[in-house]
């Protein structure tokens, strides 16, 4: 199994649950070229994940637990992937790897947390944790999007599952000759689902809902795309020499009545298996494949690509890492593999609170939430607690956990602040995507999410005015004179402070579930009469037009980190700036 700089192509899809596969025994859904790759790979059958999509990216590409690399929500300014950790991006850059990044990113879209910045010389991607979230372009719908190329808006024809697929088949024919590093994210099949009826409409009659039919369409799409995928791999002889990764970032988003699960308890969001165990395929070539029961998990992803790849680089060697590398189970290494309790947890909170949503697993054995016990070799669902049955066991697993929390909330207190001034990033651009909230205060139930007015995350909540406001955490690289220019709507779309904006919507109602449609039609005026930024000790204040589309203001920044406050106030209200621009005079 010795290959030399092997090409890496990883499939990393969104939302899409171990039970969503024909390979996984599910009776409905056709995925005839996942499940050829699938008899192909070395199968991980106890694969896990963070239950949520942001998590699970900053795992995967740094080979850290979720919490300790600062990304434990997938907004709220929790979904920035924490400077000073080396990526697999930057690590194989050095090493001499053309890297590239096509689809979902979700570690950040401000300076410096975009693929861009972390080692990723080729990027195409949409903002956000999804398509018509608040950083993504304005009225992207699924179709004929606009996304940023390294940084830059372009204009593209086609659904977007092809948009990403045909780009990286472009990335891959580019960069035959020399090794590359090819992340194909699709942000399906994550919601809304949107997808063209030629995909939904052989599910429809088959399935009870229409958000099921689309969900297994956009699946049935993303298939499609993996075999025109291998094809051109076949076509440009590079099958010899290139691994392919096919797994998901979490359980299924979809959870109507006619899911099929595996047998697993939960969906996305769950700190039951069904929340993030997923399928992971690992497929070398002139290797037979076969499946691998052990318990493994998505910070052994990188150690493993490392090994496979024979990454000699500095950078590498210097990482200090979750995860080990996978290389002994697939060659079958004399050496026994070690006994391992590892954890996982969904906190979707401004601050981690202890023993929330967490699974605590062994080879047999999960602790859920501190308190619940399962035997996953005998109880699949997770159906039947047996907390009482082996109280030695559940001491053995908190005391992991205990370990494991020591370690990831050292750094819980440190801000993750976005760099203004930069001349690497000459303006920054802020969304309330990223607001952090003044203050707050946890609930006792662990499957409360108190947003306190500040999470701001989609289209459709800024098009009728929603929220309150939130802070940025911020790192100012050189002391002086800034312009803000604060926005009620994004550049592109033209709109003024005052205006509703209403028609400016792409959102096609000949494609896109009729039930999607209140989030992103029709707008709310909201009555500005002034603007107002604050860092520090510092204010500025101005009147603001409602006919401009942005009120402008000066004020001077000291250098180093703080809060930054961007807001409007008319009567009787205050909002935060949805989009905030900022350059230095």
């Amino acid at each position: 199994m010795k290959l030399s700089k092997p090409n890496i192509i990883v499939i990393l899809t969104d939302d899409q649950g171990y039970g969503d596969l024909g390979c996984h025994g599910n009776p409905i859904l056709k995925t005839p070229n996942i499940d050829s790759l699938h008899d192909e790979s070395f199968c991980f059958t106890d694969f896990h994940v963070g239950p949520t999509c942001a998590p699970t990216r900053s795992g995967l590409i740094t080979g850290r637990y979720a919490n300790s690399a600062g990304v434990w929500h997938t907004v709220g300014g929790r979904s920035l992937l924490r400077r000073g950790l080396p990526t697999i991006g930057e690590i194989f850059s050095r090493g001499g790897w053309r890297t590239g990044l096509f689809g979902k990113w979700h570690l950040g879209d401000a300076y410096p947390y975009r693929p861009q910045d972390r080692g990723f010389q080729e990027v195409a991607s949409h903002g956000g944790g999804g398509l018509t979230q608040v950083p993504d372009w304005w009225g992207n719908d699924y179709f004929d999007d606009t996304y940023m190329v390294n940084g830059k808006p372009v204009a593209f024809q086609g659904y977007c599952t092809d948009v990403w697929f045909r780009l990286a088949l472009d990335f891959i024919s580019r960069h035959r000759d020399e090794p590359f590093l090819c992340f194909l994210t699709p942000n399906a099949p994550h919601s809304p689902y949107n997808v063209e009826p030629q995909w939904s409409d052989p599910y429809r009659g088959l399935v009870p809902t229409e958000d099921r039919a689309n969900f297994y369409g956009m699946i049935a799409n993303i298939d499609w795309n993996i075999g025109q995928l291998r094809m051109h791999l076949v076509t440009l002889g590079l099958t010899e020499n290139t691994i392919l990764v096919f797994m998901t970032d979490n359980g299924s988003s979809c959870t109507d009545p006619g899911a099929h699960t595996a047998g697993l308890q939960g969906f996305k969001n769950s700190p039951y298996d069904g929340g993030h165990r997923v399928p992971f395929f690992l497929h070398i070539p002139g290797t037979p494949g076969r499946d691998i029961p052990v318990l493994t998990a998505h910070v052994d992803f990188m150690p493993t690509m490392c090994q496979l790849a024979g990454v000699q680089d500095e950078l590498w060697k210097a990482v200090s890492v979750d995860g080990q590398s996978l290389v002994p189970l697939v060659t079958n290494d004399p050496e026994p593999w070690p006994q391992r309790i590892m954890v996982t947890d969904s906190q979707r909170l401004p601050q981690p609170v202890k023993w929330r949503q967490s699974s605590v697993m062994s080879d047999r054995w999960r602790l859920v939430n501190g308190s619940e016990l399962y035997d996953s070799q005998h109880d699949r669902g997770q159906e039947h607690n047996i907390a009482q049955n082996h109280p030695q066991v559940v001491v053995q697993l908190r005391r992991a956990y205990e370990k494991w929390w020591d370690k990831v909330s050292a750094q819980y207190t440190e801000e993750i602040p976005m760099v203004i001034g930069s001349p690497d990033c000459p303006v920054a651009e802020l969304t309330a995507h990223d607001w952090r909230p003044f203050d707050y205060t946890p609930s006792d139930d662990p499957n409360q999410q108190e947003d306190n007015g500040y999470l701001v995350f989609h289209q459709g909540q800024v098009r009728k005015g929603l929220g309150t406001r939130g802070y940025f955490e911020v790192e100012v690289c050189k002391a002086g004179t800034y312009r803000f220019r604060l926005r009620r709507w994004p550049k592109e779309c033209g709109g003024s402070l005052g205006g509703t904006n209403a028609e400016l919507s792409r959102w096609r109602k000949d494609i896109i579930a009729e039930k999607y449609h209140p989030l992103y039609e029709g707008a709310s005026a909201l009555a500005i009469t002034h603007a107002h930024v604050r860092f520090g000790d510092q204010l500025s204040t101005t009147i603001a037009d409602p006919r401009s589309p942005f009120a402008e203001l000066i004020l001077y920044l000291s250098s180093g980190t703080g809060h930054l406050e961007a807001w409007f106030t008319g009567p009787d209200f205050y909002r935060g700036a949805y989009y905030v621009e900022i350059d230095q005079i």
